[in-house]
């Protein structure tokens, strides 16, 4: 065969042989009709590539039954008229007399043809568009009329995909798992009532991020965290060796109960804003200056001697501030115990606070939503869309690597392959 020929794209009379078919086409597309659409042009020739595609597989399928059943014949067509979001097509399937032939392009009982209009509407949803949005744009932008049960019934596949992330098998180990809740309103019963999204996000033992869940409930607390935490080790969490958290009551006993050898590193970040929150604005700059001595100090022993200064200076006219800190001390300062790469990680919780600033882009200008399915629906394709931006490796592991197998030993190395 001539290898130009064999190489050359596609020409009108390849994809609509009929001759008067092609020159109707033509003609419409001369004229200026509509490209896209219920009655436009690419609708005409995807039913005619389509119809053309099923004659090629039945070409295929009588070859390869010549040794089996020589007497195998076409018989006819079939047609049918199946859905798609650029309009309904008319099918002819070809038909064989053996009955053998099951074409792959469009099935016998399929009733829908996807043309990859899904996707699209996908993309639109997960970047916070309403779904008369979403029909706003694809009718302004591809000239295509699609109802709103329909990209309901689009967007509702993913539900499965959903279950089956949120139910997937996780690592063993992980070296650093970020636990934060961010709100959202959801009508229930005739009303809107606010909700807590929990977010698990998480490092494991090779670096690389990803969020292990989100779960949904009425109120953040520790009792529900300790259920997430019993789930994690349900899907194969064994260890983790640091859990990095805000301020919540009771956090680091429910986290004990499930992981007794995790560190628990309370958020510095958290905890400065809880320390200012009474203080005179005329004082903050000069008390977070202060602070700031205790964090950044080389060593445990340093900061307590900044935390002595700190009392000096404030402890007059806001003692509670040194005692909150005192508090809690050993929750704040167990990424003392670490080098500078791992402390940059672990002494706040930015990075999940980070994922949830990405959730909040998308859907800030969202009121309620209608139920639980809808807004778990929004946040995941939102993550999914987003993946890079989260789902990374954690820049220069090796020297961490290195630190975590000094440090832990055989509790580290065993989890690595």
């Amino acid at each position: 065969m001539d290898k130009r020929k064999k190489n050359r794209s596609p020409r009108m009379e390849d994809l609509i042989p009929d001759k008067d078919r092609r020159e109707e086409v033509l003609r419409r597309l001369y004229q200026g009709d509509d490209i896209i659409g219920e009655r436009g042009i690419f609708t005409d020739l995807l039913q005619a590539l389509v119809n053309a595609s099923l004659d090629g597989e039945m070409d295929g399928h009588l070859s390869s039954e010549k040794e089996n059943d020589p007497t195998n014949r076409r018989n006819g067509k079939l047609s049918k008229t199946v859905r798609s979001t650029v309009g309904p097509l008319n099918i002819e399937t070809p038909r064989d007399r053996s009955g053998t032939f099951d074409p792959s392009i469009v099935g016998k009982w399929d009733r829908e043809f996807s043309t990859g209009m899904d996707n699209v509407i996908l993309s639109f949803y997960a970047r916070g568009q309403s779904i008369e949005d979403i029909r706003h744009q694809l009718r302004e932008i591809y000239g295509v009329e699609v109802s709103a049960g329909t990209i309901t019934a689009i967007t509702n596949r993913v539900w499965d995909e959903i279950v089956s992330w949120q139910n997937r098998s996780l690592n063993a180990l992980y070296c650093i798992i970020y636990l934060d809740a961010i709100h959202y309103k959801v009508r229930e019963q005739n009303q809107v009532i606010m909700k807590a999204v929990y977010t698990v996000y998480g490092i494991n033992a090779y670096g690389a991020r990803d969020v292990l869940g989100l779960y949904l409930s009425e109120t953040e607390g520790s009792r529900h965290w300790g259920l997430i935490l019993e789930d994690l080790k349900r899907r194969g969490v064994e260890d983790v060796i640091i859990f990095c958290v805000d301020g919540l009551k009771g956090f680091k006993e429910v986290i004990e109960e499930v992981y007794p050898l995790s560190q628990v590193q309370r958020c510095i970040v958290h905890m400065i804003r809880s320390s200012i929150r009474f203080v005179g604005w005329k004082d903050a700059r000069a008390i977070c200056s202060d602070l700031r001595k205790i964090y950044s100090s080389v060593n445990r022993e340093q900061a307590l001697v900044a935390l002595e200064a700190f009392k000096v200076t404030w402890d007059t006219k806001y003692k509670e501030v040194s005692k909150k800190w005192e508090d809690n001390w050993e929750e704040l300062m167990h990424f003392m115990d670490y080098s500078e790469n791992i402390r940059r990680m672990i002494y706040t919780t930015n990075p999940v606070e980070a994922l949830h600033r990405c959730m909040r882009k998308v859907t800030k200008s969202k009121g309620a939503w209608v139920n639980d399915q809808a807004l778990l629906k929004q946040l995941y394709l939102t993550l999914m869309h987003n993946e890079k931006s989260w789902k990374r490796t954690s820049y220069d592991w090796t020297p961490i690597q290195r630190e975590l197998l000094e440090k832990y030993e055989d509790r580290y190395e065993r989890h690595l392959k």
